[in-house]
């Protein structure tokens, strides 16, 4: 029996000595392969010595409470107007959706249709799009382009209740309009800080591409201050510096919301780069403080206030432009060379205040100007009235100059949508005749049209720069004057005599 113990306690003895050893060389290994060793006086805090890809700053990042909170916030925009059924091919959500992606994912039943005469017209979805609540009772972004020439735009909650909008105002030249719904108590974004965004950072954009609702996608900011040069399709004088995003961005989500990981709104989305009208990478937004100044200005206003420094300008990045311009002005411009200063409007602040044709703009306010994306924005966020401090270049040196920014009519003051003229309302310019002028085109009597807006009701009926407009509702036209004097408060068909640049006579008219 004294044996029997003896052999068990040698053997016992044994299997510790062994079992420490192996512990001791683990040990060992692992503080050669880890982050950090164990002391034994930290026994009570052990941990497993493993690597931990999170504590390598490589965390993924978690997407879900931001798209929580938004996806409720955005909602679907259908644009309703009157079309025939032949139009509209029997597609409910309009040519916005006509492409063969659509038709492969929803199936045969948006195809064929039984076509009606042309002339049975009823009123049809003609696009559909996205919009951001951006307060509890009701105030709704979206893209103008989304609701252009709708005659009713209605609006589907992510709760799938309908909202029949009431459109607010809109702004082409940033492609953003404001409706508003008639509720209470609504989930909404809050706006962020667009300037303090950083290329690199994650954001989701959220939306209805091709009518599928909540559809939420990630990807990161790709650059900032981005021209397309797409909004002046639409816009007299566009504003383009887009937040430019590889998270997927399709037909429909135009008006939805970009937003960052907390959730907040950094950008409306509103335009695809793509050859086949379907994402291929690239997705552009507009800044969330461009899109809270037009929101500001069109709730206190009815109409955005926006200054001009009243000149134009050759951004000599464009290579081509600068070899045009040199070769019909006899000039020696050197490409890449900076914004130049090409002419100046003779009633605007730049002239007033010193600065001369030739001239280069460095600064704006002591922000450094390098494209015409810059200037734009940095401009276009003024109001009329406000002074900014202007930088230009000059035979080599530097010069500042303060300038008072106006509106487009020469205005240096804040206006409402009611203190502007009928041709104002239309965004048409008009000069006297000269007799010279009356003589070669045998008129007695008429104006110019010196420059027009797209969506003016005078372009709606064809007229154009450099046409002649010589009677309206039967009244001889000799100035601007008597336009506005005619149109104002006028409401009910409008009957205008014009001649086009061979002196053609049309009569034509719209409904005022």
């Amino acid at each position: 029996m004294k044996n029997l113990l003896t052999y068990a306690l040698v053997g016992v003895v044994s299997a510790g000595t062994t079992f420490g050893l192996i512990e001791y060389n683990k040990s060992n290994d692992v503080s050669s392969n880890s982050v950090a060793t164990l002391q034994p006086e930290q026994n009570g805090n052990a941990q497993f010595a493993t690597y931990n890809y999170t504590s390598a700053g490589t965390d993924l990042p978690d997407f879900t409470k931001a798209a929580e909170s938004s996806v409720n916030a955005v909602v679907s925009v259908t644009n309703y107007g009157t079309r025939s059924n032949r139009q509209s091919g029997g597609n409910p959500f309009g040519d916005m959706f006509s492409d063969p992606f659509f038709e492969h994912f929803f199936g045969e039943r948006f195809r064929g249709q039984q076509r009606q005469p042309q002339s049975e017209q009823k009123e049809v979805p003609l696009t559909a799009g996205s919009g951001v609540i951006i307060s509890k009772d009701g105030y709704i972004v979206t893209n103008n382009h989304v609701i252009q020439n709708a005659t009713k735009v209605e609006v589907t909650l992510n709760n799938k209740q309908n909202y029949t909008a009431k459109v607010i105002g809109t702004d082409p030249n940033t492609d953003i309009s404001l409706l508003k719904i008639d509720e209470d108590n609504l989930p909404y974004l809050s706006f962020f800080n667009s300037d303090n965004l950083r290329v690199g950072e994650w954001v989701l954009a959220v939306g209805n591409p091709f009518g599928l609702n909540s559809t939420v996608t990630a990807g990161i900011v790709s650059a900032k201050g981005r021209s397309i040069n797409i909004l002046g399709k639409n816009g007299d004088h566009p504003i383009e510096s887009f937040i430019q995003t590889d998270a997927a961005i399709n037909p429909g989500n135009s008006g939805g919301a970009l937003v960052n990981t907390n959730g907040h709104l950094v950008g409306i989305n509103t335009a695809i780069f793509s050859q086949t009208g379907s994402y291929a990478g690239y997705g552009f937004a507009v800044p969330s403080n461009i899109v809270q100044k037009i929101v500001s200005d069109l709730k206190q206003y009815g109409m955005v206030q926006r200054g001009f420094l009243g000149v134009g300008i050759l951004d000599t990045s464009d290579e081509q432009m600068v070899k045009q311009y040199n070769k019909e002005f006899d000039k020696k411009v050197k490409p890449n060379s900076g914004i130049m200063v090409s002419q100046l409007s003779d009633d605007g602040g730049a002239i007033e205040a010193g600065i001369e044709e030739g001239d280069f703009i460095k600064k704006i306010d002591g922000q450094p100007v390098t494209a015409y994306s810059n200037l734009s924005v940095a401009i276009g966020s003024k109001n009329p009235g406000d002074v900014v401090k202007v930088t230009v270049e000059r035979n080599g040196k530097l010069r500042d100059y303060n300038v008072t920014l106006k509106d487009i009519n020469g205005n240096a003051k804040i206006r409402s949508k009611a203190d502007l003229t009928a041709t104002e309302k239309m965004g048409a310019s008009f000069q006297p005749l000269t007799d010279e002028m009356k003589a070669r085109y045998g008129i007695k009597n008429g104006v110019m049209v010196t420059s027009i807006s797209s969506r003016s009701d005078f372009a709606q009926i064809g007229i154009n720069e450099g046409y002649i407009i010589t009677k309206i509702n039967g009244k001889d036209i000799n100035s601007k004057n008597d336009i506005d004097k005619i149109l104002k408060n006028y409401k009910g068909n409008v009957s205008v005599n014009f001649l086009d640049r061979y002196g053609r006579m049309y009569t034509q008219g719209f409904k005022m």
